[in-house]
């Protein structure tokens, strides 16, 4: 009997990490998947899985700025998906070099482990911020990296060893470029759990950032099933090529805040918070994705809508358990 196909996930404990495990499970995958080491030997969102989905996963912790955890980790795997990453652009104006250090060399272990044990393929996770504001709108995949944050930098520097590492070595990388992505288990750093944790909480003005900029909201089910699509499509369909995974509709910040509202049935004051802007330089006004790329190559197209994915968002922080997990008060960066 030929076992189950082994994948690999960095950053597994995080948002989209933890979604990902759970479908790599739902595929019939055996996962590997890595958590931050830490002294509380906590995994993270993947103790927010099922037990019986928890029970397919083997958890182990260990750091992508450490090779030896990155050999480890892809060791035997048929497939890695490389999501471990700082993320947050706020924090990245305050501590860039640890930026570098985790989206940078992190990649580059990451990518040095695939070399070295012949990983079949290695998923690696870009972000739409590296196109800074859109100049041409639906954004392609040849649309210019302009990177406006260091956290835009360095993801752009680790998507860059991804194409030299398949360039100069052969290395079967695919990198897979979300645009924002929401859902449940997202970090209030995000504008949609910030809004939706602060009414549930009872807050009724909130505090938030910009109201102008434009995003492309993509419901994190279907960018863990974008995922699956390059990590599984046929070799010569995907490997060596970027792609975007998005929606292809847009909405501003202010008008999101006006749906949610209307999501939940709660008229909303919104106030601006100094402490929330980008710098005015830095901030990224428009991104809207042609993911039309990855539809030819895989098929994948979004299943949620804007309004049916903030459905599911809102039902999670009704739950008192997961409400109890966020500081709602509080400012994260």
């Amino acid at each position: 009997m030929t076992s189950a196909p082994l994948a690999a996930v960095t950053g597994a404990e995080g948002f989209i990490g933890s979604h990902l495990t759970e479908a790599l499970v739902a595929s019939g995958h055996r996962v590997r998947a890595m958590a931050q080491y830490n002294s509380f030997s906590s995994y993270g969102w993947l103790e927010a899985l099922p037990a019986d989905v928890l029970d397919q996963v083997e958890v182990v912790l260990g750091d992508i700025r450490d090779p030896g955890s990155a050999h480890g980790l892809l060791d035997g795997a048929d497939c890695a998906y490389h999501l471990a990453a700082l993320i947050a652009v706020p924090y990245s104006y305050q501590a860039p070099r640890s930026y570098v250090d985790t989206n940078v060399v992190g990649t580059l272990n990451v990518l040095e482990a695939a070399r070295a044990l012949g990983t079949p393929r290695l998923v690696h996770t870009s972000t739409s911020e590296t196109y800074g504001t859109a100049r041409t709108v639906p954004v392609t995949e040849d649309h210019p990296v302009n990177t406006r944050s260091p956290y835009a930098a360095s993801k752009a520097g680790g998507d860059r060893l991804a194409d030299s590492y398949h360039a100069s070595f052969g290395t079967p990388v695919v990198t897979l470029r979300p645009f924002n992505t929401f859902g449940p288990r997202q970090s209030m750093r995000a504008v949609i759990p910030t809004v939706i944790g602060q009414v549930v909480a009872g807050q009724r003005t909130l505090a938030l950032g910009d109201l102008r900029p434009t995003r492309d909201f993509t419901f994190v089910a279907d960018i863990a099933a974008a995922f699956l699509a390059v990590g599984t499509a046929p070799a010569e369909r995907v490997v060596g090529r970027t792609f975007n995974a998005g929606t292809g509709g847009e909405i501003s910040v202010g008008d999101l805040v006006t749906l949610i509202g209307k999501v939940m049935a709660t008229p909303l004051d919104v106030r601006e918070d100094p402490a929330r802007l980008r710098p005015a330089d830095s901030e990224v006004m428009r991104l809207v994705a042609d993911a039309s790329r990855l539809t030819a190559a895989t098929g994948w197209r979004p299943a949620h809508t804007l309004e049916q994915g903030l459905a599911h968002t809102v039902e999670f922080f009704r739950d008192p358990a997961h409400l109890a997990r966020y500081k709602t008060g509080v400012y994260t960066i």
